[in-house]
C-alpha cells in the first residue's frame, strides 16, 4: 500500500517496542519511509539485526538494540542508550506483545504476571524513560497498542485479553497526565492482523472465512494497515487527537 506523507515526520526521533516483527516491524518500516529516525527493541536479537541492517542498506537512519522488555532495569539501560545516540525521542510506540494462547484453567499466579509482564508493563515504563525527553524539547506522542480481542472477549487469552483491555484505560489517563507538556497519547486497536506468525500459528480456512465474515470491509488486514494509522497519529497532522482510541478491524466492533 502506498502511505501518505507526512513531512514533520522527518527527521523525528521515534522508538519502537517490539519492532522487529510483524506490526512492529510494519512501524519501523513506515517511519523510516517518512524520514524519521527510528530506534527500535526486541527481544528477537537476529530479527532485529537483519531488519535493521536492511533498512541501512536502503538509507535509513536505524538502530536497533536487544532487550526482554520484561527486565525494567535493562528496558531502561537500552534506552537510555538509543537515546545518547540518537537525541530525545519525540515519538514513541508501545508496540510490544504476545498473544500467547492458554487455558482458563491453567493459568496460575507466575504466569499471569508474566503475561502482564510482557503485555501491559512495559508501556508505563517505557513512558516514563521518554517523557522527561519530550517534556526537553516541548511535545510528542505516544502510540500505544490494543487489541480487539478483549471487546470480543476471544477465549483461550484471558491474561492477554485483561491486559490489552487495560491498554486504553492507561492511554487515557496517561493523555491527561501529558496533555499540558503537549504530549499526546493514543491507542491504535488492531482486529486480526495477518501477520506471518498469525498465518503460521492461527489462520486456517475456515477460521478466516468465519473472521471475514464479521468485518464490513472484506479482505485481510495488513501490518502496514495498522502502521498508517499508527504514523497519522505520530504526525502533528493529529495535533489535537489525544486519549482517543483508534480501531483498524475493518469494522468488526
Amino acid at each position: 500500500m502506498t502511505l501518505a506523507r507526512y513531512f514533520d515526520l522527518a527527521s523525528r526521533v521515534a522508538l519502537v517496542t517490539g519492532g522487529a516483527d510483524g506490526i512492529g516491524r510494519a512501524v519501523v518500516e513506515a517511519l523510516s519511509q517518512q524520514g524519521a529516525k527510528v530506534a527500535f527493541i526486541d527481544l528477537d536479537q537476529a530479527k532485529g539485526e537483519a531488519l535493521a541492517a536492511r533498512l541501512r542498506d536502503a538509507g535509513a537512519d536505524v538502530v536497533f538494540e536487544a532487550v526482554d522488555l520484561r527486565d525494567v532495569a535493562a528496558t531502561r539501560g537500552a534506552i537510555e542508550k538509543l537515546k545518547d545516540e540518537f537525541g530525545p525521542f519525540s515519538i514513541c510506540v508501545n508496540n510490544a506483545g504476545h498473544d500467547e494462547r492458554h487455558r482458563f484453567d491453567d493459568v496460575n499466579e507466575e504466569y499471569w504476571d508474566d503475561r502482564f509482564a510482557v503485555n501491559l508493563r512495559p508501556m508505563m515504563f517505557v513512558s516514563q524513560a521518554v517523557v522527561p525527553g519530550m517534556r526537553a524539547i516541548g511535545g510528542g506522542s505516544i502510540v500505544n497498542l490494543g487489541s480487539t480481542s478483549w471487546m470480543q472477549g476471544a477465549p483461550g487469552l484471558i491474561a492477554y485479553t485483561t491486559a490489552k483491555s487495560a491498554v486504553l484505560g492507561f492511554t487515557r489517563s496517561l493523555a491527561r497526565e501529558l496533555g499540558p507538556d503537549n504530549i499526546r497519547v493514543n491507542c491504535v486497536t488492531p482486529g486480526w492482523v495477518m501477520t506471518e506468525r498469525q498465518r503460521k500459528l492461527w489462520w486456517t480456512p475456515e477460521k478466516w472465512a468465519a473472521a471475514e465474515a464479521r468485518q464490513s470491509i472484506k479482505g485481510e488486514i495488513a501490518p502496514e494497515d495498522v502502521a498508517a494509522m499508527v504514523i497519522f497519529l505520530c504526525s502533528d497532522v493529529a495535533r489535537r487527537c489525544t486519549g482517543q482510541n483508534y480501531i483498524v478491524d475493518a469494522g468488526v466492533v
